[in-house]
């Protein structure tokens, strides 16, 4: 994780209203970074990688807190007052320009998936409910943009 993304990320955080808010935002808004960065085809070294983002975690927020925490806090409920925050969701768009707000959902669902996978148990929940919610909305825009794209003036004999 380089400076910029450090000091994206402090920025974020300082747009919370209360330390709590704050706290979380910060959780979510890294958790989120490191997860986008997992996305790649290249190896990853996830002791140094892990690492890297332990030590930021530590300076920001002190002692008992690391990326393992913090992915735990993203996989359970109450991580819901953050992704269904306006101006969470704003912030984040501004200041962490390097992982799309649309693929946040997906992020998500990747966090749960590694939880199941650990603990066996099918994700449910505000969270799981929220990321099927998501799923069903974007599979309805994708078929309303299909359905717009074929019903032009144009469309005839298509």
């Amino acid at each position: 994780m380089d400076s910029l993304t450090q000091e994206q990320l402090l920025v974020l955080m300082r747009e919370g209203r209360s330390r709590a808010e704050s706290t979380d935002w910060f959780r979510v808004a890294l958790g989120l970074v490191y997860l986008a960065g997992l996305m790649t085809k290249e190896a990853i070294d996830f002791k140094a990688v892990d690492r890297e983002f332990n030590r930021f975690i530590y300076h920001t927020l002190g002692k008992g807190h690391t990326i393992t925490s913090v992915l735990q806090f993203m996989s359970g409920a109450k991580v819901m007052p953050t992704v269904e925050s306006a101006r969470f969701l704003d912030a984040f768009e501004r200041h962490c320009p390097g992982v799309p707000l649309v693929s946040v959902p997906f992020l998500l669902e990747l966090n749960l998936g590694v939880a199941k996978n650990i603990s066996g148990l099918e994700p449910e929940g505000p969270l799981a409910g929220w990321i099927a919610r998501n799923k069903q909305e974007r599979g309805e825009a994708r078929e309303g943009v299909a359905a717009e794209a074929g019903s032009g003036p144009d469309a005839e004999g298509i």
